[in-house]
């Protein structure tokens, strides 16, 4: 199951995250979408250190799902350069892996 991804962004409210996780499963770009937070990310903006509170949005996908994802978090997503980072899903339960991204399950992702 090489080609499975986890995508990952972050974003400044808890609505604006679970608007996100919303449409992409609305969309059929992703099988499953969990959203935790409030946490503080550190980092550097335009020359400066930036902290803030963000919440993240993690969704589980296909490796060809992933510019149509892309495209959608940005056209939702606030920020000017939004976080944006997929993960190789290597390894994991063979039923739930089956039952979230085999393309006759339940879950209605693009084929």
């Amino acid at each position: 199951m090489t080609n499975l991804i986890m995508v990952e962004t972050k974003i400044d409210s808890r609505d604006g995250a679970h608007r996100i996780a919303q449409a992409l499963i609305e969309r059929r770009l992703a099988a499953a979408a969990q959203v935790s937070g409030p946490i503080t990310s550190t980092y550097w903006w335009k020359g400066q250190i930036e902290r803030a509170e963000e919440w993240a949005c993690s969704v589980k996908t296909r490796l060809d799902l992933f510019d149509p994802l892309e495209q959608a978090i940005r056209e939702l997503h606030p920020y000017e350069t939004p976080s944006i980072v997929a993960t190789a899903i290597v390894a994991g339960s063979p039923g739930y892996l089956n039952l979230r991204f085999n393309p006759g399950s339940t879950t209605k992702m693009r084929e």
